[in-house]
């Protein structure tokens, strides 16, 4: 997920590791045989072509191991899910878990955001998730931080006017940090202006994730925005 344009002759910087993990044979399994079915095709993407209907298209960047896109796509059939991940084992994971479901709402992309926005159509999404991405903790690895601009302004472009964005973090200093990028995102409107942070959304399960951080002695920390109408 390259979060900054790079210099001329320069490497972007990314900021996501591969990290394969270790990969259970079902898991290799279910990525040989469904990732074909479930993957996003290549070039610009016709989304109603790419679900075989017209409907709504939420996304969630960085799933990881499915638990939250799982629950809300079985959750909501009448929406359209697209998940962002690199980390093979949580796609496997999805993918496996998603056929035994029989989902038909559900889609994968399997590279960096930032490619993928590129061939997604524009103002074409009704709602983004990014939940407790990397946080990049030590100051030197900040500019690797997937909220900063000029990523917002990307985010803002794929949410269609009234479109909503939904961020959740466990680290403070990343709270604070995505609600001063976002704030200063033109045509993003933070939902909650008078605590600059919302309260938990129903629809948010506590992933094992989460779990460990609360366990922890961690704080979550919600964020919602709105794109705003155009002329607003």
């Amino acid at each position: 997920m390259d979060v900054r344009d790079p210099a001329p002759g320069r490497r972007p910087v990314r900021s996501f590791v591969r990290r394969e993990g270790r990969i259970t044979p079902a898991q290799r399994e279910a990525l040989e045989r469904l990732l074909p079915r479930y993957r996003l095709p290549g070039g610009p993407v016709d989304l109603a072509a790419a679900f075989g209907r017209e409907a709504p298209v939420h996304m969630e960047i960085g799933f990881g191991m499915g638990d939250q896109l799982l629950a809300l796509a079985e959750a909501h059939p009448e929406i359209d899910f697209i998940g962002v991940e690199v980390y093979r084992p949580g796609i496997g994971r999805l993918l496996a878990r998603a056929e035994q479901a029989g989902l038909t709402n559900l889609r994968v992309a399997d590279e960096d955001v930032v490619e993928l926005l590129q061939r997604l159509p524009g103002a074409a999404l009704a709602a983004v998730y990014v939940l407790f991405p990397d946080p990049w903790p030590k100051k030197r690895h900040h500019k690797r931080r997937l909220i900063q601009r000029p990523f917002t302004d990307r985010l803002r472009d794929a949410l269609v006017p009234g479109g909503e964005l939904f961020l959740a973090t466990d680290w403070e200093d990343y709270a604070h940090w995505m609600r001063e990028h976002l704030d200063a995102t033109p045509g993003l409107e933070n939902r909650h202006p008078e605590t600059g942070f919302a309260p938990r959304p129903p629809w948010r399960i506590r992933t094992k994730f989460e779990r460990r951080g609360l366990a922890r002695g961690h704080g979550v920390w919600d964020l919602a925005y709105r794109r705003l109408p155009m002329g607003e």
